[in-house]
């Protein structure tokens, strides 16, 4: 037992001989605390992934707010705790750091920021496992893992929900149609616009349809996050920000192509999207947007293109992702990084304010968490965050659950296939849901 009295925290380490198994052990055990953050990246081998599996349980200390002064607050907090951090924020945070609103319909009620310092943690990799518990309940930490790896699973089906969607094919087509026309006036060269599915006075059981989302889904930055009686049931193929050292990465999505049966019908839809003009410029423009965002932080000249969109698959799409880095300077907090990337610019726009507004304007939905961020910081001033796309958000106590799609409108988008796009998008979460 590693107890080092000047850190937080104890660490153990353990052989894990089936992670595969251990994982959905532990998923099903941390779901007996009020606060769970639990992020998978099913195996995915990215040049920047630290760990297979993250695993955040039980808070000690918290911070829950809305957005006003939000930055300011969690800024505090983290100073405060010099620990290792896990929560999220939400895309109405932008109203902390530009003067704009949210003043569509929310359903769902979440928190617009919230984190917590979890009393027990458990990093994986590959076939070592680490957990990190605070010292005043390390007497609980070997009991616990006994615990996980003797826990007996219960399966349980959730009833099928029938999905709403909040806007319809006619309505979707002419709100496009607008925004096209703020771009045929100059005002924005690009924006992302979402539309809600929704189901109002259901139940689900939130642990079993993430396990069968994340089954089918298999994405890179899922998520299982339980805020009490609020989860968010994450399949998110999209990093937003990642800090190692001094080093910066942003691994903006845009572009996508449906995955099909027949592999000579999907190596199509892949070469399609590889050189689609239309889904490159779109990249392109978000590119730009994250390089200038990242400048605001970065050391001199430090801003570097690592890849232009590379494609890759995925179990239900594949997607085009640009790896952007840079170096920031010592004398800049992680927070800051944060804020002055905030929100992700390929769930806003070109130019990012202008989007934003337009973005209000024309959907119906407060987006939420939805197109915000989940993630955590480490102790050393590190951090860690994801997109929240693919995302079933559930408020358990007022029945209502929701989840969004969209795309990225230019110049050149057809209404009609951004409409399809955003299907294809939903039917995972619309399968699972639908069909438990």
């Amino acid at each position: 037992m590693n107890h080092d009295k000047k850190a937080l925290r104890t660490i153990v380490t353990q052989n894990i001989a089936n992670p595969k198994a251990f994982k959905t052990k532990l998923l099903h055990w941390a779901n007996q605390f009020d606060e769970v953050i639990y992020l998978d990246s099913n195996q995915h081998k990215q040049p920047y992934t630290s760990y297979d599996l993250v695993v955040a349980v039980e808070s000690f200390t918290s911070i829950q707010t809305d957005y006003v002064h939000a930055f300011d607050d969690l800024e505090q907090y983290y100073n405060a705790t010099k620990d290792w951090l896990f929560g999220y924020l939400s895309y109405d945070l932008k109203n902390d750091i530009e003067d704009l609103k949210s003043e569509n319909f929310d359903g769902l009620l979440f928190p617009d920021l919230y984190f917590f310092q979890p009393k027990k943690l458990f990093l994986l990799k590959e076939n070592t496992l680490e957990l990190h518990y605070l010292h005043f309940c390390d007497d609980e930490l070997y009991n616990d893992f006994h615990e996980i790896e003797t826990y007996q699973i219960h399966t349980e089906d959730s009833t099928p929900v029938t999905m709403q969607q909040r806007i319809e094919k006619q309505d979707y087509v002419e709100k496009v149609t607008k925004m096209q026309h703020y771009i045929q006036i100059g005002d924005i060269y690009e924006a992302n616009f979402c539309m809600e599915f929704y189901a109002e006075n259901a139940t689900i059981q939130p642990l079993f349809v993430f396990e069968k989302l994340n089954r089918i889904s298999q994405a890179p930055f899922a998520v299982y996050l339980k805020n009490r009686n609020k989860y968010a049931l994450s399949a998110s193929p999209e990093r937003y920000l990642k800090k190692i050292q001094n080093k910066i990465i942003s691994q903006p999505i845009k572009g996508t192509s449906k995955r099909y049966e027949d592999t000579l019908d999907d190596l199509k839809s892949k070469e399609f999207l590889q050189n689609s003009e239309k889904e490159k410029n779109e990249n392109i423009m978000i590119v730009d947007l994250v390089r200038n965002d990242l400048s605001k932080t970065a050391a001199k000249n430090s801003v570097e293109v690592e890849e232009l969109c590379g494609v890759y698959t995925f179990k239900q799409v594949h997607q085009m992702i640009s790896t952007v880095v840079s170096t920031v300077k010592d004398v800049v907090s992680p927070i800051e990084v944060l804020k002055t990337t905030f929100p992700m610019g390929s769930m806003t726009g070109v130019p990012k304010i202008s989007a934003m507004n337009i973005i209000e304007q024309l959907e119906e939905t407060k987006r939420g968490l939805y197109s915000g961020a989940v993630g955590y910081f480490t102790p050393y001033g590190d951090f860690d965050f994801n997109v929240q796309i693919r995302t079933i958000l559930y408020n358990e106590r007022e029945k209502y659950i929701s989840f969004s799609v969209g795309s990225a409108i230019t110049q050149m988008s057809n209404p009609e296939q951004e409409y399809e796009e955003c299907l294809v998008k939903a039917q995972a979460m619309l399968h699972v849901l639908q069909n438990p």
